[in-house]
């Protein structure tokens, strides 16, 4: 029995040390960027980067996404290169951020020029064409365009500049808002 004992417990250690050694070779599924608000990830570029790539709605047409296919979104209240979303907007519209001295790159189709800002907390947030990225709290997977249109100020940000997707007016199928989905 004894002899069992010991067997069993040899068994259960290796057992144990193989699902830690898988757990650490898994590669983590990104986390929504309500749950991630500084997005600071890598598609292939260098560490601390950002590789902005494209989506497309039948509605929207083609849009700006981020980590893991994210939805990204322009204030049109912010003006070039200056960022007017803080404390809970930030929370519910949380910046595309880079660590220091990182930075964004295009995807394919993406075209227009990308740069940082330093935040007023100090993060360092993406532009492109100037006007910062932000993802939506409201977004929970890839291809959700949530905030589109929310309180008429908040879009899909475009993969050419030049404004924003969807046109400047709450498109029909855009969500009711509250003001705590937009505070600015």
């Amino acid at each position: 029995m004894h002899h069992s004992t010991r067997r069993i417990a040899g068994l259960a250690l290796a057992s144990a040390l193989a699902v830690a050694a898988c757990s650490a070779a898994a590669t983590p599924t990104p986390a929504p960027p309500s749950a991630q608000p500084s997005a600071v990830a890598s598609s292939g570029g260098a560490p601390g980067s950002v590789t902005v790539g494209t989506a497309t709605s039948g509605t929207l047409g083609v849009y700006l996404t981020g980590t893991g296919g994210m939805t990204l979104y322009i204030l049109t209240k912010d003006s070039q290169g200056q960022s007017t979303c803080s404390g809970s907007c930030a929370q519910n519209w949380p910046p595309l951020t880079v660590a220091a001295g990182g930075s964004a790159t295009a995807g394919a189709g993406v075209s227009g020029t990308f740069a940082t800002l330093t935040r007023a907390d100090g993060t360092t947030q993406v532009t492109h064409d100037g006007m910062p990225l932000y993802y939506f709290a409201g977004d929970t997977k890839a291809g959700d365009t949530n905030g589109q249109g929310t309180g008429g100020v908040w879009f899909v940000a475009t993969p050419t500049g030049g404004g924003p997707a969807g046109g400047s007016s709450a498109s029909p199928g855009a969500p009711s808002a509250s003001p705590s989905d937009y505070n600015y």
